[in-house]
């Protein structure tokens, strides 16, 4: 009898287990499912439902890409670096060549960079809405004056880097700027997962300047110079300013991050006398894109390095920083605001972007300010941020003011870093 018994309670418990089992497999099925149809019927829930998780496991797994205190410089929190000349306004249009870090007119972070060297005019990017296009173009008409934009690069994918592309109609006029300014090449993310309307229409104002005359490369093309295209282009006579494509990982492989996909570029300045300087632009690469970076380029140190996306936490990381060590950092964000997290440390620019980049300079400038997010109140930080270069010297203006972002209030109520 008690064999018996036995036998039936190993059985009841097996069945429990196999039940149990059945459960958990149809859930998993289901989820499988669900995804799917997220990831071709409505790609861009999807997507945010893909950055919301991803987003919730970093927060979870903060050690990943929160900074320590025990590699810091002994004694100190940061270090001190030498303070960027001022310049004058009146000055930039006739320099040597300058970069500018753009307001994009409202509350959301976005990217949007334009380079000057005598006529030629490079645009990276044009974020962050398509409201932004008017903003943007009001800008670059005070220094492109033949209506041309010689190099425009865009990113990737993301709204906040493309929508200014595509803009918006006004009576019959599309005022994105790839159809307002004749444009001369295109280079582009090679790799994308979102199908999104703004990509749609980023594509469709893409074709529309290349039926102008524009030519497309993807920045594949680019670094394997095929297809006509260049991994350096001169954008001046003498060559000693360069536009370089650098090499990334996730040009030829496929990556679950958008941001990832970014085309990096590096400036570089060579000069008859004196040093040569280098200028960094990584779009949104995330950490996992910026120790590829590090590990296949040759980077040099650099005199300026546009923040990495926007300041976030997942990206500028350490590798990348004790290759590059910027003297100089310009974020492009609007800084405070809840367009991402409602936790206060994680929006842009986040503490452990601060904690990192205090280890290797001080100057670091941000272009806007949240002032109340629901009520859609922004004003400037530094407001427009120009590094430019005059008798080999460079220099720095900005529409608000020079103010570094450790001596702002803003900074002094929400982050902490660089103490004297």
């Amino acid at each position: 009898m008690a064999t018996k018994k036995k036998g039936r309670t190993s059985a009841k418990k097996k069945r429990f287990i196999a039940r149990v089992a059945a459960v958990i497999v149809t859930i998993i099925l289901l989820l499988v499912i669900a995804a799917l149809v997220l990831y071709f019927f409505f790609p861009e829930t999807f997507y945010k439902l893909y950055d919301k998780a991803k987003a919730a496991y970093l927060e979870y797994t903060k050690t990943l890409y929160y900074d320590s205190d025990d590699d810091d410089p002994e004694g100190t929190e940061g270090v001190n670096s030498q303070p960027v000349p001022e310049g004058e306004l009146a000055d930039i249009a006739t320099s040597q060549f300058s970069i500018h870090f753009l307001q994009l007119g409202n509350k959301y972070t976005g990217d949007s960079t334009l380079i000057k060297c005598g006529d030629t005019e490079v645009l990276i990017d044009a974020g962050s809405r398509k409201s932004s296009a008017s903003t943007i173009s009001a800008y670059i008409d005070q220094y492109c004056t033949d209506g041309t934009l010689e190099y425009v690069i865009a990113t990737h994918a993301h709204q906040d880097h493309i929508a200014g592309f595509v803009g918006n109609s006004d009576g019959g006029t599309k005022t994105g700027i790839l159809y307002r300014y004749n444009i001369g090449t295109i280079i582009e993310f090679s790799g994308h997962n979102t199908d999104s309307q703004i990509y749609k229409d980023y594509v469709a104002a893409t074709e529309f300047a290349e039926e102008r005359g524009a030519t497309v490369y993807t920045a594949t093309q680019c670094w394997y110079e095929r297809d006509g295209a260049s991994k350096s282009y001169a954008l001046n006579d003498d060559g000693t300013l360069t536009l370089n494509v650098l090499y990334n990982y996730y040009y030829e492989n496929e990556t679950a991050d958008e941001n990832d996909y970014s085309v990096c570029v590096l400036l570089s300045y060579t000069p008859a006398e004196g040093e040569a300087s280098h200028y960094l632009f990584t779009g949104d690469l995330e950490g996992d894109g910026e120790s590829h970076l590090v590990d296949d380029n040759q980077l040099p140190k650099v005199k300026l390095f546009k923040g990495g996306h926007h300041g976030s936490k997942t990206s500028t990381t350490d590798k990348l920083l004790s290759v590059i060590q910027p003297e100089n950092i310009a974020v492009c964000c609007c800084a405070g605001a809840t367009e991402y997290t409602d936790n206060p440390d994680n929006t842009f620019p986040t503490q452990a972007f601060i904690d990192r980049v205090s280890k290797y300079t001080e100057n670091v400038y941000v272009t806007t300010m949240c002032i109340d997010y629901d009520a859609g109140t922004f004003e400037p930080m530094n407001g427009d941020i120009v590094f430019y270069i005059d008798e080999n010297q460079l220099k720095l203006w900005c529409s608000n003011n020079t103010t570094k972002l450790k001596d702002t209030e803003w900074f002094k109520a929400n982050r902490t870093g660089w103490t004297d």
